[in-house]
């Protein structure tokens, strides 16, 4: 089943992709790339710039007094991190690291205050970006009270798969915990199962997305709720209807033409 974002456009981010050539022109926008672990924003940071990836992943992080860090979004090719800067804040609620290393534009968070001011296009997209964040952030907090582990690793894993080029994400299984919320213990009977069914490849913190098709049968409702309002917000039709569990689902074909292409197999793969 083909990726939710798959941006085609100029730039290859797609709140930017939205906007006409005349307000990407007025955004002095600057190429960079993020490391892998690299910390966008601290706690409580001032914001002096924001940043819109086009093949980096950045995870908002809560971390509390005990030490204990969860993940309460994911950014990638779909948005912009800093949206406190055109919500009238100038410092970060939140920890911004790099979970995958790759590209960004980044703007000083005074001229997208100034473009902003001006309404238009990019007023417009960067608010319908920041309701689909909220979204996301909403049933995150959901999903992580009341949806089993193995739901909502697959619910992460796709969220991860929708904004990296490829089928591969390198995540180990203690940062993969904090970002869920749950213990190490745990995620590793999650994705040994996930491994078992054939639904991922799992060895030395490199998980390949072996059948998305079966992480979506396995996944909550969750993923289907965040995947519906960012194809709203990016203008794109859904990879999947809302009931995951009726019908025939589009796409199968791809799928399939996506694993040949893969050309693995369980044997492969390593236990985690």
């Amino acid at each position: 089943m083909p990726k939710l974002l798959h941006p085609q456009g100029r730039t290859g981010n797609l709140v930017l992709d939205s906007l006409g050539t005349e307000e990407i022109e007025r955004l002095p926008l600057k190429p960079v790339t993020l490391r892998l672990g690299q910390v966008v924003y601290g706690d409580h940071e001032h914001i002096a710039y924001v940043y819109f990836p086009t093949t980096s992943l950045i995870s908002c992080l809560h971390t509390t007094q005990t030490g204990a860090t969860a993940e309460t979004a994911v950014i990638g090719n779909d948005g912009v991190l800093g949206t406190a800067v055109f919500l009238g804040h100038a410092a970060s609620s939140h920890q911004a690291v790099t979970q995958v290393g790759g590209n960004a534009f980044s703007v000083s968070a005074k001229a997208l205050q100034l473009e902003f001011a001006r309404g238009g296009a990019l007023q417009t997209a960067l608010l319908r970006y920041t309701h689909a964040l909220i979204t996301q952030i909403s049933q995150t907090a959901v999903c992580n009270r009341l949806h089993p582990l193995e739901q909502r690793l697959c619910r992460w894993l796709l969220l991860c798969h929708d904004r990296v080029t490829g089928s591969e994400v390198f995540m180990t299984q203690e940062v993969i915990a904090n970002m869920l919320g749950g213990r190490r213990e745990s995620v590793t009977v999650a994705a040994g199962h996930l491994q078992d069914l054939g639904l991922i490849c799992y060895a030395r913190g490199r998980i390949r997305i072996v059948s998305r098709e079966g992480l979506e049968r396995l996944s909550c409702e969750c993923y289907d709720v965040v995947n519906r309002y960012l194809s709203r917000a990016a203008h794109c039709t859904p990879s999947r209807p809302a009931n995951a569990n009726s019908g025939k689902r589009d796409g199968e074909a791809t799928l399939s033409a996506r694993q040949n292409h893969l050309g693995m197999s369980n044997t492969d793969c390593q236990s985690p």
